[in-house]
């Protein structure tokens, strides 16, 4: 009896292992075609780029391995390098807190319970859905200094508008404001973290007296922090590496008060065919990227606030 108990034992904890293994393979055979995409277009081309950094390529003939040539040429003797990192550097610093404001305050207007409200939320939300090609070219209409709608409406103010895009103290400025476009993006993001602050809050900052700035201020923007913290990570992300609304609009002009980081090695990828530089230049905009996230990320400890933490 002993012995048949202990078989059967026995039976059942292989029986657990090789449920376990076919349970294993099964996992990695799902997860398989993900797998093979990051590392055929994700994975791979990072380490691929990070291999051309260190070369002199021209896609035509072989690679020559350089070293840090490419660097050093970037941070000794590149003048554009910095010109393109400071704008776009200028247009997320501007441009990030810009599209935050105005998206919560959107969001502020359009949490309400009237009819048709659904409506003005679609309108809102439907320009940031928009392809950016046709955007940047309907842009480029209304900046026109001659027949440009936005000088036509600053004429009835007796304002003589500028040239906008051809002007290098103005073509910045522009794309930042043309920015705001799609703020409708962030402002769904903002309404979903509005609809769920607890009317408790509100109620009890009713009883205590508080006026309508006191509960934005400390009701709403705590409650909104987390959301707040995730389009600000977003959005450094995405303003520096801006490319289509320079390349159709400006093409990086005039004298290079446009040239984004991307712009700039876009050229010098496919246009100069100085591969090996241009996966330099990528490299340094991811750590670029990287190090301003983890900032925000290290910072956000002391401005973000989770319900249900406990603070020490």
């Amino acid at each position: 009896m002993a012995e048949s108990a202990l078989s059967r034992t026995a039976g059942r904890s292989g029986s657990k292992r090789s449920l376990g293994w076919w349970e294993t393979f099964y996992g990695w055979l799902f997860a398989m075609p993900w797998i093979l995409g990051f590392i055929l277009f994700t994975g791979g081309p990072i380490v691929a780029a990070l291999l051309m950094s260190f070369t002199d390529w021209d896609i035509v003939n072989v690679p020559t391995w350089v070293g840090l040539d490419n660097f050093e040429r970037m941070f000794l003797n590149d003048d554009l390098f910095y010109q393109a990192l400071k704008v776009s550097t200028i247009y997320a610093v501007v441009s990030v807190p810009l599209q935050i404001v105005f998206g919560l305050l959107i969001s502020m207007m359009l949490n309400v319970d009237i009819r048709g409200v659904s409506v003005y939320r679609t309108l809102y939300y439907m320009p940031s859905v928009l392809p950016l090609v046709a955007v940047a070219v309907m842009w480029r209409w209304i900046f026109s200094p001659d027949w440009g709608v936005l000088n036509w409406f600053l004429s009835w103010f007796g304002i003589r508008g500028p040239a906008w895009l051809a002007d290098a103290t103005w073509a910045l400025p522009a794309l930042i404001l043309m920015s705001l476009w799609s703020v409708g993006g962030g402002m769904v993001i903002y309404l979903a973290g509005l609809q769920n602050i607890p009317t408790d809050l509100y109620d009890a900052a009713d009883v205590d007296g508080a006026n309508p700035w006191n509960k934005f201020w400390y009701v709403t923007l705590p409650m909104l922090s987390p959301v707040i913290f995730f389009q600000l990570v977003i959005g450094i992300i995405q303003s520096l590496q801006v490319f289509v609304e320079p390349y159709m609009m400006t093409e990086g002009g005039p004298h290079n008060s446009t040239l984004f980081f991307l712009l700039y090695l876009y050229r010098n990828a496919f246009q100069y065919f100085r591969m090996g530089y241009a996966s330099a230049l990528a490299w340094i905009l991811f750590i670029y990227v990287a190090l301003l996230t983890l900032l925000v990320i290290r910072s956000s400890a002391a401005w973000v606030y989770y319900e249900g933490e406990l603070r020490k």
